[in-house]
């Protein structure tokens, strides 16, 4: 089931970066990411379902909990900014909204070797380093993007919907991290 959250993500990470290459398909694409997001909620009920009703789980229930969210966190980070993209209306991307969203699409796949691979810790633990790397790159972009947002100044509405939007790619970013971390702990755990 673990595995099956993490297509969801990457699938929506895929489509949120397609997104932002080509936002003339706005609703469509938001309506696809949003099945997706509504899929992974009713995996990760039913995760957490299976966590109350078995007497012995193949890790523990705590970890399985916590994966399981974090997972969710990620994809329902992906869902808000593909929705606000459609509430703010955007016609044109920006370069740097692209770029993130690709290394966030890079991350949904790591994360999802990560998943698949849970029981190799090795694997795991490159996995982790790979979506630390990851999100360094995804910071500098972030950083670069926001200080040329303020730079070049403009129409306030469009500054302020452009940071909104760089800062739920940020923080999606940093939510894949965070489930490298937990994949981390519970390699780590039953090594």
């Amino acid at each position: 089931m673990f595995t099956e959250l993490a297509t969801r993500l990457t699938g929506s990470a895929n489509l949120l970066h397609q997104m932002f290459k080509t936002p003339n398909d706005l609703d469509s694409t938001v309506s696809k990411i949003k099945g997706l997001e509504h899929e992974a909620d009713n995996l990760t009920h039913d995760i957490i379902d299976r966590i109350d009703r078995t007497f012995v789980t193949p890790f523990d229930r705590e970890d399985i909990h916590e994966l399981a969210s974090e997972l969710d966190d990620v994809i329902d980070l992906i869902d808000g900014a593909a929705r606000r993209a459609q509430i703010f209306r955007i016609q044109r991307t920006r370069p740097a909204a692209v770029v993130l969203a690709e290394v966030l699409s890079r991350a949904g796949t790591t994360v999802e070797e990560g998943v698949r691979n849970m029981k190799n810790a090795k694997r795991v633990y490159g996995v982790s380093e790979k979506l630390k790397v990851l999100e360094e790159e995804g910071d500098a972009v972030y950083h670069q993007a926001m200080g040329a947002l303020f730079a070049e100044g403009g129409d306030v509405l469009e500054v302020i919907k452009w940071k909104d939007l760089y800062d739920k790619l940020e923080d999606a970013l940093d939510r894949c991290e965070d489930v490298g971390n937990v994949l981390q702990s519970i390699a780590l755990k039953n090594a």
